[in-house]
């Protein structure tokens, strides 16, 4: 403590704090400061199943691991702060006590981040972001075959905090079989930090990539974008586009329509080249461009070009 009083003092500057009273700050401030400050944290991207069967897809990163025998990770589906609503994820598991819990690296950051939209119960998140749905050996819910780890996990309990917006829900998950992408693992066994290249939430739109830093990605908590499978068969399965791209592209509300595409023809000899040629890996590779812009509205027009030419 003098230590630190010592160096300050030197330097001639003294910290100029904020005392708040979390009883006094709305639910929202509150949580933007609590998210702002108690980062980068893990990503849950749990996978759940009602008592129908129907499947779940939600990232939650109120999450980490607690204990190692037994095998323990804890969640936090909060109740939402606007309306006091619960997640899916929280009313599947109190009918089915099971999740899968896959972590998230770069490579899915953007699809997993359209899985958060906020899609009607039923609506399957695997399909609207564009993963792959893998059976578990064990439980129900399945698992998300891009992830590079999955954990199948039974619930042992779940803790209510509170009855309020923004109240938490603990699930205390017991891990009963774990699955690792052989690729990630150095010569020893273990998991490398730069092959998993997981990412963290930290507040607002910010993530951490282990490898690269800060970035952001849009939350689409205000849209409801038209999903991965949405895309044309041929967006789906580019050679060229990346899960990042097509999660990019799912997320937005609406397709450009026919008479804005056609301008935009009309404005590109680029692309009318490209049209002429019917060159659609060369297409694509042009509205790829435009999302590593951030223009992701260019590039839905460049890649429905071609639809409008068949």
């Amino acid at each position: 403590m003098y230590s630190s009083f010592y160096k300050l003092e030197c330097l001639g500057t003294f910290a100029t704090m904020i005392s708040l009273d979390p009883h006094k700050l709305s639910t929202a401030k509150l949580h933007g400061y609590l998210l702002g400050a108690v980062s980068p944290r893990p990503i849950c991207f749990a996978s759940t199943v009602d008592k129908e069967g129907k499947v779940n897809l939600s990232p939650f990163s109120f999450f980490n691991v607690f204990s190692a025998n037994p095998p323990i990770l804890v969640f936090s589906p909060a109740r939402r702060g606007r309306d006091n609503t619960t997640k899916h994820t929280y009313e599947n598991i109190l009918e089915v006590p099971e999740v899968t819990i896959n972590i998230v690296n770069y490579s899915m950051v953007y699809q997993m981040s359209l899985s958060s939209t906020e899609y009607p119960k039923g609506v399957n998140e695997f399909t609207k972001a564009g993963f792959s749905q893998k059976d578990s050996e064990l439980i129900k819910p399945p698992r998300v075959a891009e992830a590079p780890v999955q954990l199948e996990c039974k619930v042992n309990d779940v803790i209510t905090l509170g009855n309020e917006g923004g109240a938490g829900n603990l699930v205390i998950c017991e891990v009963v079989k774990l699955h690792i992408d052989e690729g990630i693992l150095d010569e020893n066994e273990s998991i490398d930090p730069f092959k998993i290249d997981t990412v963290s939430r930290l507040g607002g739109n910010w993530y951490s990539r282990a490898k690269d830093g800060l970035f952001e990605v849009e939350k689409p908590l205000q849209t409801l974008g038209v999903g991965v499978d949405k895309l044309p068969q041929a967006v789906r399965l580019s050679n060229v586009l990346t899960g990042n791209d097509l999660g990019k592209l799912g997320n937005v509300e609406s397709f450009p329509n026919s008479d804005e595409i056609n301008t935009f023809i009309e404005h590109s000899n680029k692309l009318q080249s490209l049209l002429a040629q019917k060159d659609e890996d060369g297409i694509h590779r042009f509205a790829k461009t435009f999302l590593d812009n951030g223009n992701v509205t260019a590039a839905m027009t460049v890649l429905l070009s071609s639809e409008t030419q068949k």
